[in-house]
């Protein structure tokens, strides 16, 4: 709290809504660039080449497709389900976040009014006295980074209009990403080795759901929430201590069962990146073991959650490797993209639509949690 008695996220609230604006005065000038380069200059870094090149038509016709199924699949109470059937706000989450990494405006844009019932949901499942979010500890990451990338960007006047929910529910983004925090930062404190695991009272951990926590605190963290440094530190204790100096990362229980496998080493590059710690060995071990492997991530069998975590890894750590990566599986997603632009998944097929269209979002740069 501040001594206005305001939330702290309510007065950085302001500093996104300025910042999405100039990320719209960017795309514009991209736009620009397209049609008349010499109209904002040809003297660009390699890196700021990269961040500015115009996204192909296909790209777009791709990611629009998959947004028109997902549009069209959300329920009227502003979920989507996972293959169970059931609904979750993990699942909300990453649907929501796929509309807002296209850029669309989320207040008077094409997809407003599918971005507004997707946040509202996820308060709307929310705990209002404890802040989790389940119904797991890996719904509750989602949530909370979805929310964390809403933020700033949304006009939360709207957030509430015609809408039936109960007084004691409606809290506005700032506040429920507060409680989102606490609920982590809690869960962490209880917790033997860092991280978390399903249960927001687990003892033990593993690198997928803490991955999906830890990138939810980083979001909020960016977006102006206030996030002890102590429990991102914790984490990255924990993500060092299951990364072998070969780069290899082990889901649970110590480097005793180390595999190959690129989802686990994606998320640790990509919370050593985003963390502001590429200067660990852990992280330049397992960068390199990324960039070094050879996996077709769309025929495995989590073929979409690897996809959406090694596009983060690689374009954090190697824009070049995440250029000729990021080609390839836009050749790969146009050939399983179905006729009315969702994707099949073991999850389902809301996950694995958000989830392939995340994984080249990075084409577009909209979300924040995005920048390198």
């Amino acid at each position: 709290m501040t001594q206005s008695g305001l939330p702290l996220a309510d007065h950085a609230h302001c500093l996104r809504r300025v910042a999405f604006a100039l990320t719209l005065v960017f795309a514009l000038a991209v736009c620009l660039q397209s049609i008349c380069p010499q109209a904002v200059g040809q003297s660009l870094s390699r890196e700021n080449a990269v961040q500015g090149q115009a996204v192909s038509r296909e790209v777009r016709e791709l990611y629009e497709r998959g947004l028109g199924w997902l549009q069209n699949n959300q329920d009227a109470t502003g979920r989507w389900k996972s293959s169970s059937g059931e609904s979750g706000p993990g699942v909300t989450g990453l649907a929501t976040m796929a509309f807002l990494a296209y850029g669309d405006d989320p207040n008077h844009g094409t997809y407003a009014d599918t971005v507004t019932r997707g946040v509202r949901s996820i308060i709307e499942d929310q705990n209002p006295k404890t802040g989790y979010i389940g119904p797991s500890m890996y719904h509750h990451g989602f949530a909370m980074l979805a929310l964390a990338e809403a933020y700033g960007a949304f006009d939360e006047e709207r957030l509430w209009i015609q809408s039936n929910v109960d007084d004691s529910k409606r809290r506005t983004i700032g506040q429920a990403l507060e409680l989102a925090v606490r609920t982590a930062v809690t869960s962490q404190s209880k917790n033997s080795v860092g991280g978390w695991r399903y249960s927001p009272d687990a003892t033990d951990a593993d690198t997928s759901v803490s991955g999906s926590v830890l990138m939810g605190l980083l979001a909020a963290r960016n977006a102006g929430i206030e996030v002890p440094d102590k429990s991102i530190d914790r984490a990255l204790e924990y993500f060092r201590s299951m990364t072998s100096s070969g780069g290899q990362v082990a889901y649970t229980g110590g480097l005793g069962g180390l595999d190959n496998s690129p989802a686990r080493v994606s998320i640790a590059t990509l919370v050593y990146s985003v963390s502001g710690r590429k200067d660990l060995k852990e992280f330049k071990a397992a960068s390199s073991f990324l960039i070094g492997s050879d996996v077709a991530e769309t025929s495995d069998h989590y073929g979409e959650y690897t996809a959406y975590y090694k596009a983060q890894a690689l374009f954090q750590s190697d824009i070049d490797a995440w250029d000729k990566w990021n080609k390839g599986l836009i050749r790969e997603l146009k050939e399983k993209q179905r006729s009315d632009g969702h994707f099949d998944g073991n999850y389902g097929a809301a996950v694995a639509t958000a989830m392939n269209l995340l994984s080249i979002a990075l084409n577009f740069r909209f979300l924040p949690i995005y920048e390198r």
